[in-house]
């Protein structure tokens, strides 16, 4: 039975309900995103951090800041302040029956936020890598 239940698109981000474990969606989105030459700098246990800072339960959501140090390289050579906007977010959630959300930033929208056409022409190129990637799984 494939692993992909539906998948999304809005604005802001690409996205990919799955029928397998959060930590299972973070290895494979993981491995995909590498091979579209992203790497994983950060890990946020969001659920983890707001059971112990607000004492509130959630369904785990793991945060994966991804980035492609060429085109973060390019993107920042041309305008600093892209920065603020590094690295893109994945996002691993659990849903309900076994299901989870994998969502990836989309890099277009936010380098739109900069106003920089050629950015946004740059980050058209990350947008294509990210989709592959989730397509991938």
């Amino acid at each position: 039975m494939p692993a992909q239940m539906s998948e999304q698109m809005s604005t802001v981000n690409f996205k990919r309900e799955l029928a397998m474990s959060v930590e299972q969606a973070i290895a494979k989105i993981t491995q995909t995103l590498q091979a579209e030459g992203f790497g994983i700098l950060t890990r946020i246990d969001f659920h983890t951090r707001m059971k112990e800072k607000l004492g509130k339960d959630m369904k785990p959501l793991v945060i994966l800041g991804a980035c492609n140090p060429q085109l973060a390289f390019e993107a920042y050579s041309r305008n600093a302040d892209v920065t603020s906007l590094l690295p893109c977010n994945a996002v691993v959630r659990e849903l309900e029956n076994g299901k989870v959300s994998v969502e990836l930033a989309k890099p277009t929208a936010m380098m739109t936020m900069l106003g920089d056409k050629n950015l946004i022409a740059l980050a058209a190129d990350a947008d294509q890598r990210m989709q592959k990637a989730l397509d991938a799984i």
